[in-house]
């Protein structure tokens, strides 16, 4: 073996959801080529899908994802609902904002406080965090708690919500339910004022992306789970039209297909890009958080994808709480639905980023087609697209100092490794 030939490798990378590993590959001082190799082994969702009914797409599909299975859920109940041409009323819409606010809550916490943060503090992570941080690691399960409480009341349960259902959900909770969360929401709320300190005075590498953001985006509201879809170069299309503009590759290393768009190479989705792209719809607290964070549109530094998140946990905070102080339970929990055969689309944004799903029904209401394309899948081709920018300058550190830095980068983008087979091990090999 050459004397020159370096090799890194990091068997596990923890703080994210799943596994995989990075390859780096130097040519002397060159950066030759750079590979996320995801190796976690593909679940076929899809293909078992086929077959089954059209009422059971919500609780499979949620069952993808322990972090963001609301995201799941709702992706496939919208997609149904326009396959059947179910007309939902505005109190369902309502408290199914308020099931997303709880998701964001608990996964954008746990990403922050938990997977995050230790990474600019130099803690391998929250538990050796705790010993210095105490604080901060008891305020981030406060704050989690409050989004957990959410969706057990709205969906049932905590993990796998099993209250929703093809038309709205099967139960209604009562405003007395409901009240019983404002205390701790309340609270919460006033722990991310405090957090949004601690977490605006970390030390951000210097790096800024060029990057083609993708979201939803909605005239009225901060992009949950309705809207048509934007990017920064100028696209705006309906959700039915996803699938002409983005397209999904098999690359030999990985399990995930590489998301990309047609003629226009990789693009980011998540926080970075609703926050650059919707920025005007968030409500005045989490536009005084950002303002005080130093945050301004356009932000293309991903290191600074955390105090994006703390803005959007503030955003779903708030409406949260505004949304129950002024509940009434709907008349009716669900709309009725006629079976017919039909295509559905759907997108909404889970934590991580757009999540689209799309359906086919035959006239017994049986799924004979399914497509679903996962944040992380869309998200691969950007994160290797960041290192290949982020490595180069970098080469003099020691082999330690790079990998903890790439590693961060990675977490930047918060990947669910497990939703797109559907991270880390390192190996950096220099010829």
């Amino acid at each position: 073996m050459a004397e020159d030939r370096r090799t890194i490798k990091v068997d596990y990378l923890a703080r994210v959801e799943g596994e995989g590993a990075l390859q780096l590959i130097f040519e002397g001082d060159r950066l030759d080529d750079v590979s996320l190799k995801i190796f976690e082994p593909p679940r076929f969702f899809e293909a078992f899908l086929r077959g089954r009914e059209y009422t059971e797409a919500p609780d499979i599909t949620a069952r993808i994802c322990g972090i963001c299975p609301v995201a799941y859920q709702m992706s496939a109940v919208h997609a149904m609902e326009r396959a059947l041409g179910v007309q939902t009323s505005p109190g369902v819409r309502t408290l199914r904002r308020l099931l997303y606010c709880g998701e964001w809550i608990e996964s954008h916490a746990l990403h922050v406080f938990m997977l995050h943060a230790p990474d600019f503090l130099g803690y391998d992570g929250a538990v050796e965090m705790a010993k210095d941080h105490r604080d901060v690691v008891e305020l981030a399960l406060a704050v989690k708690k409050a989004g957990n409480d959410i969706v057990n009341a709205v969906g049932g349960r905590e993990v796998h919500p099993i209250n929703v259902r093809v038309g709205g959900f099967y139960r209604a909770p009562a405003r007395s339910e409901l009240d019983q969360l404002l205390p701790a929401l309340r609270g919460a709320l006033d722990h991310m004022r405090t957090a949004m300190d601690f977490v605006s005075g970390l030390d951000f590498p210097d790096f800024d992306g060029d990057y083609t953001f993708v979201s939803l985006s909605h005239p009225d509201e901060y992009p949950f789970n309705d809207g048509r879809i934007v990017s920064s170069g100028g696209l705006n299309i309906a959700v039915e039209d996803y699938e002409n503009h983005f397209e999904e590759r098999h690359i030999e290393y990985s399990n995930a297909l590489h998301s990309i768009m047609r003629g226009g190479g990789s693009y980011l989705v998540g926080p970075m890009a609703r926050f650059n792209l919707c920025y005007e719809s968030l409500r005045d607290t989490a536009k005084e958080a950002a303002e005080s964070a130093g945050l301004r549109v356009p932000e293309r530094n991903p290191f600074k994808s955390i105090l994006v998140r703390c803005v959007e946990l503030i955003q779903a905070l708030d409406e949260a709480i505004s949304i129950i102080e002024s509940y009434s339970p709907p008349a009716a929990a669900y709309a009725d639905v006629e079976i017919r055969p039909g295509v559905g689309w759907a997108a909404t944004e889970a934590p991580r980023g757009l999540l689209y799903h799309r359906y086919e029904l035959d006239e017994k209401g049986l799924i004979s087609e399914a497509r679903i394309v996962p944040p992380t899948s869309q998200n691969q081709g950007m994160i290797e697209d960041d290192l290949r920018e982020f490595v180069p300058s970098r080469l003099h550190m020691p082999d330690d100092e790079l990998t903890w830095q790439c590693e961060q980068m990675v977490r930047n983008y918060n990947p669910c490794i497990s939703c797109a087979t559907h991270f880390l091990k390192l190996e950096k090999v220099r010829r």
